[in-house]
C-alpha cells in the first residue's frame, strides 16, 4: 500500500543583483537589520537612511568567523521570537560573508521560512557569498556542515562600503574573484593579471564580471548537485586549514588562496595544469598579498578531514581542480598516494 504526494512544481526563486550606490528599500513589514558592531559603527546610519520599513530593529552579533554558530543563529531568533516577527516579515544581512551566512540560514529556519535581503560590505561577499542562497554556520566538525539553500530576495551591492575595506579584507574578496576566472573564463583571468584592482573603476568591472560568472553557474545548478560544485575550487584544502587553525588565523579569502595554490599544484602533478600557468595564478594571488603556504603538522590527519567534505561521499573524496586557465574538474577518483605526495611538500 502507498500515497503518492504529486509536488512537482516550478518555484520561481529568481532575484535581481543591484550593483550601484543604494537608493531607497521601501518595504512594508517588520524588518531587522542583522550586522555586527564593527560594520555597524562605519556603516549603519548610511544604511538607515535608505530603508524605509513599518517597524525596524537592529541586531548584533559579534565579528569573526569564528562566531558563525550556533550562539550566533540563537541571537538572532530570540530576536525574532521577541520582537513577534512572522512569516511576511523580512531581515537584512548587512556585513560581510560570515553575516550573510548566518542571516540566511536563519530565514531559512525561522516559522520554516522568511525573506532575506542582502547588502554586502566586504569585497569577498560582494563577488560570491551574498549571491546563490548558500547559508549555514560552522561547528567542530567544519565549516559551513549545517545549512540550507535559501535564496535572497534581493542583493544590494554598493561600492561605497568597500572605502573603509581593510587590505587583508580586500586581498580575501580579490581570491574569490580569481577563483571564478581560473575555472570558468579565461579571458577574465588574462584581464587580472594586468588589472590594477585598486582602481575604482576596474574594481567595479571585475565586480561585474564576477558575478556575472556566478550567477550564471547558479542558474544551471542551484542546489550544487553537479556544475556549482566547481565553484568551491581551493576550498576543499581552505576549508580543512580554516578548522586547523580554528578559524582565527586567516580569512577565509586567504585560505581560499593557499587552497587553490595547492589545488593547483595537485593538478600539475595530474596533468591538468601546465607549471607555468599555476605560476600565473600564484603572481596574480601575491599580488594582492595573500599567503600561498601553510605548514601541514600532520599529513594524514590533514587528508582525512578531506571526508567531512560536503562534496565527498563515505569512500571517496572530490577535488576540484583546474583545467587549465579557465577550464575545470570534479575528480573523485585520485589516487591518495598522489594527494599525500602534494601535501608532504608543505609538511612542517
Amino acid at each position: 500500500m502507498q500515497v503518492h504526494i504529486p509536488l512537482k512544481q516550478v518555484i520561481d526563486n529568481s532575484y535581481d543583483i543591484f550593483i550601484e550606490q543604494l537608493s531607497q528599500i521601501p518595504l512594508e513589514t517588520k524588518v531587522a537589520i542583522v550586522t555586527n558592531p564593527k560594520v555597524a559603527g562605519l556603516h549603519l546610519s548610511y544604511l538607515l537612511e535608505r530603508v524605509k520599513s513599518k517597524e525596524l530593529y537592529i541586531i548584533t552579533v559579534p565579528d569573526g568567523e569564528e562566531y558563525k554558530n550556533q550562539q550566533s543563529i540563537d541571537t538572532i531568533l530570540e530576536s525574532l521570537f521577541n520582537h513577534k516577527f512572522n512569516r511576511k516579515s523580512i531581515l537584512i544581512a548587512f556585513g560581510g560573508g560570515v553575516i550573510g551566512d548566518m542571516v540566511g540560514y536563519a530565514a531559512s529556519i525561522y516559522q520554516r521560512g522568511i525573506d532575506f535581503i542582502q547588502i554586502p560590505t566586504t569585497l569577498l561577499s560582494q563577488v560570491d557569498a551574498s549571491v546563490g542562497g548558500k547559508t549555514g554556520m560552522n561547528n567542530n566538525y567544519g565549516k559551513n556542515l549545517i545549512g540550507a539553500f535559501h535564496q535572497p530576495k534581493a542583493v544590494y551591492i554598493d561600492p561605497y562600503f568597500l572605502s573603509t575595506l581593510p587590505g587583508r579584507e580586500f586581498g580575501a574578496g580579490v581570491a574569490e574573484i580569481v577563483k571564478m576566472a581560473v575555472t570558468f573564463n579565461e579571458e577574465f583571468f588574462t584581464f587580472l593579471e594586468s588589472a590594477n584592482l585598486h582602481d575604482t573603476k576596474v574594481l567595479q568591472e571585475a565586480i561585474k564580471r564576477s558575478v556575472q560568472t556566478k550567477a550564471d553557474v547558479v542558474a544551471q545548478d542551484e542546489k550544487e548537485r553537479g556544475l556549482r560544485a566547481a565553484l568551491n575550487y581551493g576550498h576543499t584544502f581552505a576549508h580543512v586549514i580554516e578548522n586547523e587553525t580554528q578559524y582565527k588565523t586567516y580569512l577565509h579569502g586567504e585560505a581560499v588562496a593557499i587552497g587553490m595554490v595547492i589545488a593547483n599544484k595537485l593538478a600539475v602533478k595530474l596533468g591538468l595544469m601546465q607549471e607555468s600557468e599555476a605560476n600565473r595564478v600564484l603572481k596574480v594571488l601575491q599580488k594582492y598579498n595573500l599567503p600561498t603556504t601553510y605548514e601541514i603538522a600532520d599529513v594524514e590527519n590533514f587528508y582525512q578531514a578531506f571526508f567531512l567534505d560536503k562534496k565527498s561521499s563515505d569512500a571517496t573524496i572530490t577535488f576540484i581542480l583546474p583545467d587549465g586557465i579557465g577550464g575545470v574538474k570534479m575528480l573523485d577518483d585520485i589516487q591518495k598516494e598522489d594527494v599525500i605526495a602534494v601535501l608532504e611538500e608543505y609538511s612542517a
